[in-house]
């Protein structure tokens, strides 16, 4: 990169918990290229994220959990620039999507450009990049233009975009899961979630989901999406995900029962 270059006109936002063993490498990405960097902490940390954040010359902001939506609408909302680009604290912009970026700004992005970009996410698990599966490409849209898009939904929130979105091709780089326990220890949280989200909009499952969809779920990872070219971490995402899915079901239909 041409450090003689003027900062694009972004404003980098990111959430973070207690993240000060990790959110350096995040930071560093977007430090020198992006014009400003949003950092939104949860006002209960206490591992100094706040300062590292602050060493990276990020803006830093401090409020009570609100879930996972509301906390990354209320970074933008403390945004100052045309552009948003969302990452979080295990995510890493590459050389290759910083430079794609770099030239999508270089062209015109005035009336008529899109309104958000999407790029595909590669995630490290156990020592390999996992490139087949439902792990990839698992591409996001993490970059538009303020005040055309707003995030939705917990815990797995998406970002709503209004106007037209264009595909990047550079990774954006994912080290959520550094081993096994990581990855497991999610499964009991996220099913717990879904249990309180499918009772809140009122869905009811049998037997029949909890037999065939975890089927289908490592069938599509390990097969069809060829995640047996991951070698044995792909075999074991397929079977993880097959179990994560099982749980979901079995405590959807077990709630319901306690509920009855």
């Amino acid at each position: 990169m041409d450090t003689r270059m003027s900062p694009l006109p972004i404003s980098v936002c990111l959430i973070a918990g207690d993240e000060a063993h990790r959110i350096a490498r995040a930071l560093a990405s977007v430090q020198g290229w992006t014009a400003e960097i949003v950092v939104v902490i949860n006002d209960l940390v206490t591992d100094g994220t706040d300062q590292v954040a602050a060493a990276h010359g990020a803006r830093i902001f401090s409020q009570p959990w609100q879930g996972y939506a509301a906390q990354r609408n209320f970074a933008t909302q403390q945004a100052t620039q045309p552009w948003i680009l969302a990452i979080d604290a295990d995510e890493v912009v590459s050389d290759a999507l910083r430079e794609e970026i770099m030239a999508v700004f270089s062209a015109t992005t005035g009336i008529g450009s899109p309104a958000a970009y999407s790029f595909p996410r590669l995630s490290y698990f156990c020592g390999k990049w996992i490139r087949h599966g439902n792990w990839y490409p698992d591409r996001k849209v993490r970059l538009w233009r303020k005040g055309t898009a707003e995030w939705q939904g917990n815990p797995h929130e998406r970002l709503v975009v209004q106007g037209t979105i264009c595909r990047l091709e550079s990774d954006l780089l994912h080290y959520s899961n550094g081993n096994i326990d990581q990855l497991l220890g999610k499964i009991s949280l996220f099913s717990t979630l879904f249990v309180h989200q499918t009772q809140a909009q009122g869905k009811r499952f049998g037997w029949l989901d909890l037999a065939v969809r975890p089927v289908w779920k490592f069938i599509r990872a390990y097969i069809i999406r060829r995640g047996f070219l991951d070698g044995w971490q792909g075999y074991f995402i397929a079977w993880t995900e097959a179990y994560s899915t099982v749980t979901r079901y079995a405590k959807v239909i077990e709630a319901g029962r306690k509920k009855e």
